[in-house]
């Protein structure tokens, strides 16, 4: 069975959804696997359940900063 390709969607003042197999390792090099198809990660700091998201983001009014910027094509 071939691996799903990974994705990775930012939601507006949202978690990052991370759809795909996937294992999550932190600074200290701590490993959080998970079996689900989906993760959602905290982006904005204040989540319970750390790296996962547990929702706290609506909770505090969490505004994401501004959206990423495409680079422009090179030009012939």
């Amino acid at each position: 069975m071939a691996e799903q390709k990974l994705k990775i969607n930012a939601l507006d003042n949202g978690p990052y959804l991370v759809k795909g197999a996937v294992v999550v390792v932190d600074a200290e090099g701590n490993r959080f696997p998970s079996d689900r198809q989906t993760i959602a990660l905290c982006r904005c700091g204040a989540s319970t359940t750390k790296p996962f998201c547990d929702g706290t983001h609506s909770k505090i009014g969490f505004r994401a900063a501004e959206r990423a910027v495409r680079e422009e094509e090179e030009q012939d």
